[in-house]
């Protein structure tokens, strides 16, 4: 695989990245509400994510997803619902007071690892459930692909590179956002952030859901 077409490519997936989404939604759903360490949680979910998409691709799984109306339909009412959840949870966190810290907070180890665990999954799910990533790996992801190399290699290292600027780009939004979290401790920022954030995770379940393949 040639310097050009990593360069292409890394071009293309910066600006699918650094675009509006539903991850960057999530992060900023998640800092303000729970800090940086569960934002950075959700990070790992996006950036492992990526790696699935990729085996989907590799193994053609990406190909039948977009190819059959009814799973695709399946995985857009999935990822649309899903979004959905995390959008409603967000608007109901808004009418929440913002819980400061005490020392009864998280009382055991297990009930912390459990909450990370969650922000991980809604990380993973949130990237994995999104068919416009799998329409991208199906359209252009191959293009970047010479068959007469060795594929799982090429393409692995293709993913890795669209993963670690994800884990880049998703990790200084998280930094970001725990620096300007102070503004919103007091109920009514947490209410207006939680509720615009709610509002947009409910619009990009909107768009997923009526998504088509092109």
């Amino acid at each position: 695989m040639d310097f050009y077409t990593i360069i292409t490519f890394f071009f293309i997936i910066s600006l699918m990245v650094m675009s509006p989404g539903p991850n960057g939604a999530l992060i900023l759903k998640t800092v303000p509400l729970l800090g940086k360490k569960h934002g950075y949680v959700n990070v790992a979910g996006i950036f492992t994510a990526f790696y699935l998409h990729g085996t989907f691709s590799i193994f053609g799984l990406s190909a039948i997803l977009v190819s059959s109306a009814k799973l695709f339909l399946a995985v857009k009412i999935i990822g649309a619902l899903y979004l959905a959840y995390l959008g409603i949870k967000a608007l109901i966190s808004a009418f929440t007071p913002p819980k400061s810290s005490s020392p009864d907070r998280n009382k055991t180890v297990g009930n912390k690892d459990i909450k990370l665990r969650s922000s991980f999954f809604e990380g993973l799910l949130t990237n994995l459930l999104n068919p416009k990533v799998s329409i991208f790996y199906l359209a252009a992801f191959p293009q970047f692909i010479n068959i007469q190399e060795n594929v799982a290699l090429s393409s692995y290292i293709l993913v890795t590179v669209h993963a670690l600027f994800a884990l880049v780009w998703f990790s200084s939004m998280v930094v970001f956002v725990g620096k300007s979290a102070v503004l919103f401790k007091s109920h009514k920022s947490h209410a207006i952030l939680q509720s615009a954030i709610g509002s947009v995770l409910l619009w990009f379940s909107y768009r997923i859901a009526t998504a088509e393949p092109k």
